[in-house]
């Protein structure tokens, strides 16, 4: 009897994706709308415009932005579109949202370009416990690219991972 350890995850066919590598560099920011509206709930236009006007928005050069209003105030959307294009050219994205819907957009952009052939036919653990900002939705993304392409889709660590989906296997007539 050998007393060798022998690491069955290893040498298994289970890939690991990790969302955390597919993660979007660079700062990110949020811009409340608020701060520049009559006790946080009205936009006066005159006061807005120049509140947008006098601020140094190089400050967000080469920022990952999320634009959103922390009150209930009604904003115009024209307000909206004042901001942004005065991040045009400064920053490297824009959303309406807050920073999860920022993540949301980013993981939104790149999880469809991924190639994923290389997990055809094999069982995929999906990574959990990130580091990094991951919203939901990416995982909810990340798991539907999967389907078409892996035998199977689970979560978390290899030794304690949670099944999501595992392809059905076709009857034989």
């Amino acid at each position: 009897m050998s007393d060798e350890i022998i690491n069955r995850v290893a040498s298994s066919k289970l890939k690991t994706f990790d969302l955390e590598d597919y993660y979007t560099p660079g700062p990110r920011s949020a811009i409340d709308l608020a701060q520049w509206l009559l006790d946080g709930l009205v936009l006066v236009e005159s006061r807005f415009r120049e509140s947008v006007n006098t601020t140094d928005f190089t400050a967000y050069k080469n920022h990952h932005v999320a634009i959103h209003c922390s009150t209930d105030a009604i904003i115009p959307q024209w307000a909206w579109m004042l901001v942004q294009a005065e991040l045009t050219d400064i920053a490297t994205t824009v959303v309406h949202g807050s920073l999860q819907d920022l993540e949301t957009y980013l993981y939104g952009r790149s999880i469809p370009l991924l190639d994923l052939s290389h997990f055809k036919d094999l069982p995929v653990i999906v990574k959990g416990c990130a580091k990094k900002p991951v919203p939901p939705a990416a995982y909810m993304m990340i798991t539907s690219r999967l389907q078409e392409v892996a035998r199977s889709v689970m979560y978390g660590e290899a030794c304690s991972s949670v099944p999501v989906f595992k392809k059905k296997r076709p009857l034989h007539k």
